[in-house]
């Protein structure tokens, strides 16, 4: 254990709960979120597996939209609320921005009526990865899947994915870009691979605003599908030096840098637990089950910590391969509970 290791340690053993709980600055309601300067987010509780939140930026007759839902379904019934609110600016929609490549972040791009859908490039190039078509065909088999299947069901049975057709993003970029929505500069601001492949941000300093895709995940447990840890842990960082009021996660409420701290100090955290025991010989799995996760026991989800964990590991190693999607959800499944 380095010094600045053993300083995380030091300082993890005098957390306490309180630093992680009631992160949420607004109420946490489903519906469209008035943050000020026509800008809102749409929340969607418990922001659990699926539950995602997306944006709506307006300045006169201009919006640009920051992603759309798991299904077809729940992303015409937020466009709904998003043109009650702001009629004129609906009917000139700039662009749609999708934050990451996830699902939850982009099925419902079809439903949405502007001509430009922007992503990183490197969204772009792992937004195929996982069609609606996959998820519909699980469910349907998820019956015969023993634990896994009802593992599936619980997290994605909600959500109708028959019909769904994907639209791709058709301008890409990477690294920095900027729209202008009326007189409102919108910076686009890639920080992965970090949860994903190509992560962005959608900072619109006019407002105080950012929205943060899947970088934050707030009062439920992240999950470290690609990694380097190091990069989510500098976009969390990122965020703190901002001139932000409002902070709208991926998923969860919206928060303000407290949620971002909880954020990155669990990042932090687990990196340092999981290496001492990766130096160890114990292997992910092992280390998953055996973490402390008590200060953060309010927090939901608490079994991505399998792929939280077996990413490490493969950083440790200097792998960049990642390991079968399906044995993942299959520990995820064993530690949530779920046994044949």
């Amino acid at each position: 254990m380095n010094l600045q290791e053993l300083y995380n340690y030091v300082s993890f053993l005098f957390m306490e709960s309180s630093q992680f709980t009631n992160l949420g600055i607004k109420p946490y309601e489903k519906g469209l979120c008035d943050l000020g300067n026509h800008t809102y987010c749409y929340l969607q509780p418990d922001g659990g597996w699926g539950w995602s939140n997306a944006g709506l930026i307006t300045d006169g007759k201009q919006s640009l939209i920051v992603d759309t839902l798991f299904d077809e379904k729940l992303t015409y019934e937020m466009l709904k609320a998003m043109q009650k609110a702001e009629s004129k600016a609906l009917d000139n929609i700039v662009a749609l921005v999708n934050s990451h490549s996830n699902g939850d972040h982009c099925n419902g791009n079809r439903c949405v009526n502007t001509q430009e859908i922007i992503s990183s490039k490197a969204t772009l190039l792992e937004m195929g990865n996982e069609s609606p078509e996959m998820m519909e065909e699980l469910i349907r088999r998820a019956p015969e899947m023993g634990s896994l299947g009802k593992f599936f069901i619980k997290c994605f049975g909600k959500f109708d994915f028959a019909g769904v057709e994907q639209r791709f993003p058709n301008y890409t970029f990477s690294g920095r870009d900027e729209r202008k929505v009326g007189q409102k500069t919108i910076e686009l601001i890639e920080v992965g691979p970090a949860h994903t492949n190509g992560d962005i941000l959608v900072y619109v300093p006019s407002d105080k605003v950012i929205f943060t895709g899947d970088i934050l995940f707030i009062e439920g447990h992240p999950i470290l599908w690609s990694g380097p840890v190091s990069n989510w842990i500098k976009a969390c960082n990122e965020i703190i030096n901002m001139e932000v009021d409002f902070v709208v996660p991926g998923h969860g409420p919206v928060t303000d840098k407290k949620g971002v701290r909880a954020v990155r100090d669990y990042l932090i955290y687990i990196h340092d637990e999981a290496k001492v025991r990766f130096q160890s010989g114990m292997n992910s799995l092992e280390t998953a089950k055996d973490i402390n996760l008590e200060c953060f026991s309010s927090w939901g989800d608490k079994e991505r910590i399998a792929v939280n964990i077996n990413s490490l590991f493969r950083e440790f190693k200097g792998e960049e391969q990642r390991e079968d999607i399906t044995l993942l959800f299959q520990q995820m499944a064993e530690l949530a509970g779920y046994t044949d």
